[in-house]
């Protein structure tokens, strides 16, 4: 726990860009709540966010036919 006379961290929500308390008492951290939580697990879940594919390198000793 933070005492009082300690300010809470503040950061940059990832959903919605507003402030979001990091700390124990938000549950729902980094995130500023539980629909921007939400959100971002629809978009994983959705696969919205991924890695571009990139060409698969040969193995020499693995090559198919």
């Amino acid at each position: 726990m933070s005492s009082p006379d300690v300010p809470l961290k503040q950061v940059r929500c990832p959903a919605c860009g507003g402030q979001s308390i990091y700390a124990p008492s938000n549950p729902y951290r980094p995130f500023c709540g539980e629909r921007c939580k939400n959100l971002d697990l629809g978009a994983w879940a959705s696969e919205r966010f991924s890695l571009p594919e990139q060409e698969a390198s040969s193995d020499p000793g693995f090559e198919s036919s």
